[in-house]
């Protein structure tokens, strides 16, 4: 069941204007709003009604899927204007990605592969404090921040600040309390 339509806010408002407009019969709508909310690719089932429902697009878990399905996901996604992000992807996975499809970004500390989100507004959410223990756990924490900047979030980072002496942590209390969110990042 592929969609011929993109699901995305613009996309739906092009189309029910069109209907009200009469450039666009019903019944022609219909069938092409039928063909929701899902793409089957077979071995998966891409959810283009996401960022409809949840205001963010679907994320991909690219651990243990074969990198020729990590692009059709991605290419699905694209397709059909939405941003797309995968999380634990290996470089395997990035290179073929990014060879098919170039204007995928690859993080490698973060595992995560991403396109541009095309939002040219100021982060509506936040702010978010991504708290790192140390710094072995920078990769996690870059997981966790560029995720919550891909979905809209505006982002700060405090990293090593132990947990061995609790005051490295108290000496950024202003940071802590003026943060909505506090993802902590520890072993």
């Amino acid at each position: 069941m592929l969609c011929d339509v993109a699901v995305n806010e613009a996309a739906l408002k092009t189309l029910l204007s069109q209907i009200a407009t009469e450039q666009l019969d019903v019944q022609a709508a219909l069938q092409k709003l039928s063909k929701l909310p899902f793409a089957n690719l077979g071995f998966a089932r891409v959810d283009h009604h996401r960022s409809l429902r949840a205001g963010f697009p679907e994320v991909v878990f690219c651990q243990g899927k074969r990198p020729e399905h990590v692009v059709a996901i991605f290419r699905e996604l694209i397709s059909h204007g939405s941003a797309a992000l995968g999380t634990r992807a290996s470089v395997e996975q990035a290179e073929l990605v990014q060879r098919e499809l170039p204007h995928v970004h690859y993080h490698p500390s973060a595992r995560l592969l991403l396109t541009p989100t095309g939002k040219t507004a100021a982060p509506t959410l936040g702010p978010v404090l991504v708290v790192c223990a140390g710094t072995s756990d920078l990769p996690v924490a870059d997981e966790a921040a560029l995720t919550a900047e891909f979905l809209g979030c505006q982002v700060e980072r405090l990293s090593d600040v132990g947990v061995a002496g609790i005051h490295r942590l108290l000496a950024a209390e202003d940071r802590l309390r003026a943060a909505r969110l506090i993802i902590a990042v520890a072993g």
